[in-house]
């Protein structure tokens, strides 16, 4: 690979690599959600809670609303990823002239839906009736700009095959910013509330989708985006969808434990559902550690199963469990420690403050069962397993929670006996899968004719096995 910004997954170091690959991730989801936070702090601060609460109570509907189609992007993440370790030139511009396309198709078709969706489930979710027109308000706007979420994100799953993570997060920073900027003009100045806080993060969305197809547009490799060649090649979709789109309903099936979830916290009262979206965002911040090394695993998975590298896949997935556990161990003990000040930061109101603590205690301490699920689950899919991925977190993830809130929340009805949910489930699913990816890791070796064995240095190598050919 020429492109200083791309990395080579099949040959070379793999721990360095990773790192290279995991950081910018890292720093460029953490950036997004910092921007925004800012939204809700700036909505919180110069609104109202009532507002804050409005954008909060919203952030699972929003995420269901795009997740399916989401999911289509780790198929091009992982079949682009995959051809480039072939070096499989013409499958990897097909790959991504359909990404592009069931982006702007999805995109549209998932805006429409959005807006007319809004209103009935925020309903469903029991959001309280004080917060329940901004809530309505924000989700339409929101969803009017889903096609250049759509299109950020199919793009960035074709640089983040190739290994180029860093530009991403460079797009990400300059548009943050812009949105940033916008909510503080259109809050504080033209008094938009919920509104402005919608339309500024739209702008954002529009320039990251434009600063990521100019940069496909112009690429001298294969993946060079040519809008005339723009068009759905079905065999390309139909292994799109094979992988992506039990991914995609994974997640959407996850949202919906959510929803279960953040409607049983409505019932709690304002305080506490404005209370528990600033904890969730900061949460989120954690979780950008776990699906850094989701998209990592999946990645370094998916190029060297391409490239028939088997032997580094393995000690791949290896890597990803210790950095994930040490990534989000490390920044859910801070903010366990820190929870008061930072709570504080998006609201003064002791009795939200209050809410938010309880929720941050229970789920960031456990945090690195959730990054040890989400490893699991990229290296899965990397190897071609997303059904059995996805049924697994379903089951132990959605079924778990939303039979925790109908047979056991109502036994103690209390935030604390709620929260408890996500540990188990996380728990629950990491050991399901970890024995499935155990199996099909130690199958793939075994067919190759080869095995691995522990040196002094600590350093993995193949010996072959007698009677067998690679």
């Amino acid at each position: 690979m020429n492109d200083k910004y791309q990395i080579d997954m099949c040959r070379g170091p793999l721990f360095s690599k990773i790192v290279l690959f995991s950081v910018p991730l890292i720093f460029a989801g953490i950036l997004q959600l910092l921007f925004n936070a800012a939204d809700m702090v700036i909505v919180g601060r110069f609104a109202s809670y009532e507002s804050m609460g409005a954008v909060g109570s919203t952030l699972s509907l929003c995420v269901l609303v795009v997740n399916t189609f989401l999911g289509l992007s780790v198929g091009t993440n992982v079949l682009v990823a995959r051809y480039v370790g072939a070096h499989a030139g013409k499958q990897i511009r097909n790959a991504v002239h359909t990404a592009i396309a069931m982006a702007l198709i999805g995109g549209s078709v998932l805006a429409v839906f959005g807006i007319f969706i809004s209103e009935p489930v925020l309903r469903l979710m029991h959001t309280p009736d004080i917060i329940l027109p901004k809530a309505v308000l924000y989700v339409r706007i929101i969803s009017a700009g889903i096609p250049f979420n759509m299109l950020y994100n199919f793009g960035n799953a074709v640089m983040g095959a190739t290994g180029d993570t860093r530009r991403p997060m460079f797009y990400l920073i300059f548009a943050g910013c812009i949105n940033v900027l916008l909510n503080l003009l259109l809050v504080i100045v033209f008094k938009m509330d919920v509104a402005g806080v919608a339309l500024g993060t739209i702008a954002a969305q529009a320039v990251s989708a434009f600063l990521i197809l100019n940069n496909l547009t112009r690429r001298r490799d294969n993946c060079r985006l040519l809008w005339n060649r723009l068009r759905i090649n079905w065999p390309i979709l139909k292994e799109m969808m094979w992988i992506g789109l039990p991914a995609g309903i994974q997640g959407s099936f996850f949202s919906l434990s959510n929803i279960t979830i953040q409607a049983s916290v409505n019932t709690f009262g304002a305080e506490a559902v404005a209370g528990n979206a600033a904890a969730l965002n900061l949460e989120s911040i954690v979780y950008v550690g776990s699906f850094a090394y989701h998209q990592t695993a999946l990645t370094f998975v998916s190029q060297n199963f391409g490239g028939k590298r088997y032997f580094r896949i393995r000690q791949a997935i290896f890597y990803c469990f210790i950095c994930s556990a040490i990534v989000t161990g490390t920044m859910g003990w801070s903010f366990c420690f820190t929870s008061k000040p930072l709570l504080s930061l998006y609201c003064t109101d002791p009795e939200v403050i209050k809410w938010g603590v309880l929720r941050i205690a229970i789920l960031l301490s456990t945090y690195p069962l959730c990054g040890a699920m989400d490893v699991v689950s990229g290296s899965m899919k990397g190897l071609g397993y997303p059904i059995i991925s996805a049924c697994t977190v379903l089951i132990g993830v959605c079924v778990v929670r939303i039979l925790w809130v109908f047979c056991i929340f109502p036994l103690q009805r209390t935030m604390v006996n709620l929260m408890i949910s996500y540990p188990v489930s996380w728990g629950l699913t990491t050991a399901v899968n970890g024995a499935f990816l155990f199996y099909f890791c130690r199958r793939l070796i075994r067919s190759t004719g080869y095995r691995y064995a522990h040196i002094r240095t600590g350093r993995f190598k193949l010996f072959p096995v007698p009677g067998k050919s690679f």
